[in-house]
């Protein structure tokens, strides 16, 4: 059985939101057993797994990505959107556009201390729109 359904997160500024259960609000039931593929159809987003129990967690990664792509810098050509729109590009790419999770007995297989993320790299964004595929 493959199920597909796509969906649309609701709109946050720029950080490493954890959106485990607003993803699971818009699956239906799971399989026994199988994969939740997500994908995000965004190149200045990216999804990815992480701690999901200390928000610090979320601060430093933030922190971490500015460090390493920085804004306003003097090689940068794709400029007309904005200073942190290049930076996000770059940032996508590094983290990518998908993670995919194990279901057993109908629910995600995450580690204890695992969540979904969105990595929102826009000051500003409107709602991600993901495609979640069910195999099972």
């Amino acid at each position: 059985m493959v199920t597909q359904t796509s969906f649309t997160l609701r709109p946050r500024g720029r950080g490493f939101h954890l959106v485990t259960d607003e993803v699971l609000a818009h699956l239906p039931a799971l399989p026994d057993t199988g994969l939740l593929h997500l994908f995000i159809r965004h190149t200045s987003a990216a999804l990815t797994l992480n701690e999901n129990a200390d928000s610090d967690v979320q601060v430093d990664m933030g922190t971490i990505f500015d460090r390493l792509v920085p804004e306003r810098q003097p090689y940068y050509r794709h400029t007309l959107e904005g200073d942190d729109d290049m930076p996000a590009h770059a940032k996508s790419t590094l983290v990518g556009a998908s993670v995919t999770v194990p279901i057993t007995g109908g629910r995600l297989n995450l580690g204890t201390w695992q969540g979904i993320y969105l990595c929102e790299f826009r000051n500003r964004a409107s709602g991600r729109h993901l495609v979640a595929t069910i195999i099972g």
